[in-house]
């Protein structure tokens, strides 16, 4: 009897330590993962193939100096898009300015200074800004934005252009900001704004000058995000920034934007217009490789950061 219970013991302690075979249904699910991880990757190739093997070549044969010089003018053979490439960069940058300033200054509000009941209903609100389809913040820009930049602030009596545009995109890129910006303002340790407070200094000063700095690799990492949101906006910025492939020489001139004159052309254009179009996508596509080097960057000294919080607190 003791060594027919010592053999079934055994038995039993052998089987649980043997690792258990996959079901069906698990061979199944790791399938479908690894097909939708082998998909991303493919689109992604296939993408990167489509660019380079038109792109590229054309850049090449056309030349680097007729490509990225300042005329546009397809039926002389002129592909110059060092204008666009300006006019991008002008209205990234002051949307930037503009959105990073309000935004982060509404994440700082919903994070001491406003009532804990409030936080929640006006992060909602800004949240669903998100959620608004570009052509409709293009109306408003067409409707509202243009015509009060005309007949009230512009010079010359002109309402299309950056401003116009760099407007809009401010309010678009605001859910980013302040969703990103204020996840990073709460995972700084509590403890470091009531030693600031302990230490004497007041809210205000403990929030600008100890939480902030704490939390600058969250809020650089919604910068990043915004300026990729940013450049990469079509629809809302070509209503409202005029189309005119001018060199930018003031934020109340038309221009043009790379991922305007792609949208214009892409359904009228053939033969090497059309493929101008696509090196032109190489080149945005180079800036938006480099806006997510950066995110990434910033993203992995935030963890370093995280990781020397955790240690000095214990």
């Amino acid at each position: 009897m003791n060594k027919a219970y010592s053999f079934i013991k055994a038995r039993s302690w052998s089987d649980a330590s043997r690792p258990a075979r996959p079901c069906n249904r698990d061979r199944t699910m790791r399938g479908i993962f690894l097909f939708c991880a082998v998909f991303a990757i493919f689109a992604l190739g296939c993408i990167c193939v489509f660019l380079f093997a038109n792109g590229i070549p054309f850049i090449g044969k056309v030349g680097l100096g007729n490509f990225f010089g300042t005329r546009w003018h397809l039926d002389s053979g002129a592909y110059g898009i060092l204008s666009m490439i300006m006019a991008s960069l002008y209205v990234t940058a002051l949307s930037t300015i503009i959105g990073v300033t309000v935004g982060l200054f509404t994440a700082i509000s919903l994070f001491k200074f406003c009532p804990k009941k409030a936080v929640a209903p006006i992060r909602q609100m800004i949240s669903l800004l998100a959620g608004i389809p570009s052509v409709i913040y293009g109306l408003f820009g067409m409707i509202i934005i243009v015509p009060f930049l005309r007949d009230n602030i512009s010079p010359n009596g002109v309402g299309y252009g950056i401003l116009a545009a760099s407007l809009v995109l401010s309010v678009m890129i605001l859910p980013t900001i302040v969703s990103v910006s204020l996840d990073a303002l709460n995972a700084v340790p509590k403890n470091y704004y009531e030693g600031a407070l302990a230490l004497g200094a007041t809210s205000e000063q403990s929030v600008f000058r100890v939480i902030l700095p704490a939390a600058k690799s969250g809020i650089m990492a919604a910068v990043v995000l915004s300026i990729g949101r940013a450049i990469g906006e079509t629809m809302a910025v070509m209503m409202v920034i005029g189309g005119s492939p001018a060199m930018p020489k003031s934020i109340f001139q038309s221009v043009r934007t790379m991922t305007a004159n792609i949208a214009m052309g892409a359904t009228e254009l053939s033969g090497d217009d059309a493929t101008a179009l696509v090196a032109t996508g190489v080149v945005l596509f180079f800036f938006t490789l480099l806006l997510n080097i950066s995110f990434s960057l910033l993203k992995g000294g935030g963890k370093r950061e995280k990781r020397r919080a955790q240690k000095a607190n214990s």
